[in-house]
């Protein structure tokens, strides 16, 4: 969940694009719109909906992990390692 309130206005606007991608995605399938068109706005439905993940879990992790390390230099490191972990995964 996001934990500030910039954080959380980014969730849900990227929410909102989704929405309004698969509102697009409906009204090409029920159009009969051809395979090509319909194959990249799913593909691209899945890139945002991969990066809202990200975003998401990006923000989970940083708020779960700064209270592993005493010292700030060791947090900021063990953060970013599960960051750039995870975002490889998520590609």
């Amino acid at each position: 969940m996001p934990h500030s309130p910039k954080e959380k206005k980014a969730v849900l606007t990227r929410v909102r694009k989704i929405k309004g991608q698969m509102n697009a995605l409906e009204v090409a399938l029920e159009a009969h719109a051809d395979c090509r068109a319909v194959l990249q706005q799913i593909a691209a439905i899945r890139g945002a909906i991969n990066g809202l993940m990200a975003g998401v879990l990006e923000s989970h992790l940083r708020q779960e992990l700064t209270n592993i390390h005493p010292d700030p230099a060791q947090q900021q490191d063990s953060i970013e390692d599960a960051v750039a972990l995870i975002r490889t995964y998520l590609r």
